[in-house]
């Protein structure tokens, strides 16, 4: 049985990474201050013996046990990083700081979830690795994408100074059950208008793309990246390459709720992405990774969620 520490574990990737954790028989330590995080999303886990929350913000430091570490603390949604746009820099930056000397004190492993912001409005297409970013450093999105770049850098620096075992998860858009119906992601916005029978919000024309890895293959990656050998560090793009644009995503939602919602366009907001697809061929050969839920599958699972939450 290991002690693991999941930061941010109250999230929406974070409850199901504790989940998921504890079936496999670990010892899970769940910390989140509730800024964004649901204390429903791990109520089922409360009661479980080898679960323990602990109410904490990461930003500020704290000593504990652990073998290995989730890095996952931070607002992921562009409607709540940028709310509080200081909170999210602190949150990144010196959340990291935190975990990282946790893992120092400890000798735990580290996994950081990074995010396909850090590739910006990118230039390359699909995004690999090995590409640097085209990144507004002070427009509104900048607070995450910089603060997720300068925790990279973080977690780097940490290794070639102190020999910290990391690894680094470059996440892509992920969607599915217990994801909030107000968090301002593209996927719950769509259906919980469809649903209600309001117009989808579509910005732009509706072309910008984007790729949507259900959570339990996305859960299943940051393990598989968890367990790969101490030489292996990433970064590494973990996402569904199959593409759609947002106007595709809204007319499959309504087809599948049957709803009879119409299409609404407002003008693009500063800085969002014309198109972002990860390429995934180093998931694949180092950690045998490659997701396996249909867009469908994961879309009528998701939208049965939103039917029971509203």
């Amino acid at each position: 049985m290991r002690r693991i520490l999941v930061t941010g574990g109250a999230g929406f990737i974070g409850s199901h990474l504790c989940k998921r954790l504890l079936d496999e028989g670990n010892e899970v330590v769940c910390l989140d201050n509730f800024s964004t995080g649901s204390r429903k999303n791990i109520q089922p886990l409360l009661a479980h013996p080898y679960f323990e929350l602990l109410t904490h913000d990461i930003a500020v430091p704290l000593t504990l046990e652990a073998d290995r570490i989730f890095h996952l603390a931070s607002p992921a949604s562009p409607v709540r990083y940028q709310h509080q746009p200081v909170m999210t820099v602190r949150t990144n930056v010196l959340g990291s700081l935190t975990a990282l000397e946790i893992a120092r004190a400890t000798g735990a492993t580290i996994l950081q979830a990074s995010t396909s912001e850090i590739y910006g409005d990118p230039e390359v297409h699909p995004q690999v690795e090995s590409y640097w970013g085209n990144v507004n450093p002070i427009g509104p999105r900048s607070c995450y994408d910089e603060g997720k770049r300068c925790a990279e850098t973080l977690f780097f620096d940490y290794r070639r100074q102190y020999g910290i075992k990391i690894k680094v998860a470059r996440i892509f858009n992920t969607y599915g059950p217990l994801m909030a119906a107000d968090d301002g992601r593209v996927v719950s916005n769509f259906i919980v208008q469809a649903l209600r029978g309001d117009d989808i919000t579509l910005y732009g024309d509706g072309s910008q793309t984007r790729s949507f890895c259900y959570v339990a293959d996305m859960i299943d990656g940051l393990l598989r990246l968890m367990d790969t050998g101490p030489d292996f560090t990433g970064p590494v793009n973990l996402g569904d390459p199959h593409e759609a644009t947002m106007r595709e995503l809204a007319e499959t939602i309504l087809r599948l709720t049957g709803s009879r919602s119409h299409l609404a366009f407002k003008p693009l907001p500063k800085d969002d992405p014309k198109r972002r697809c990860p390429d995934i061929t180093l998931a694949k050969k180092e950690l045998g990774w490659r997701p396996t839920t249909s867009f469908e599958e994961g879309l009528t699972a998701t939208i049965d969620h939103f039917r029971k939450l509203l």
